[in-house]
């Protein structure tokens, strides 16, 4: 069998290079520290992972009366700033209709010709 002084080096050793590696892993434990910081300033992504949850005080309001009110109350207009959404949309909207409207009187008569 062995012999036992072998044994003890051999406990000696793994000891030694257990204890090796406990001060190398603290020391590069210790360096990397400050780049993980560094590395965590996140402003953006902090702010959109941090932003508070108002799904459930959107759904209250939405909830509000039921969902099927037809006309008089219609369920994409019982947000607070849906009113300004639907203006904008329909200004758009007008606008361009009318821009198409132009188009096509000036294709049907032959106005606004560049020769």
């Amino acid at each position: 069998g062995p012999h036992p002084r072998n044994a003890c080096t051999l406990v000696l050793v793994v000891k030694i290079e257990a204890t090796m590696f406990a001060v190398v892993s603290r020391s590069v434990a210790t360096r990397a520290a400050p780049l993980a910081r560094r590395q965590q300033r996140r402003g953006f992504v902090d702010y959109l992972v941090n932003y508070p949850d108002k799904v459930m005080a959107k759904k209250q309001v939405q909830m509000k009366g039921g969902t099927c009110l037809g006309e008089n109350a219609p369920t994409w207009l019982k947000q607070p700033g849906d009113i300004w959404t639907l203006a904008f949309g329909a200004a758009l909207v007008g606008y361009g209709s009318i821009l198409c409207g132009m188009g096509f009187y000036k294709l049907a008569t032959g106005k606004g010709k560049k020769d």
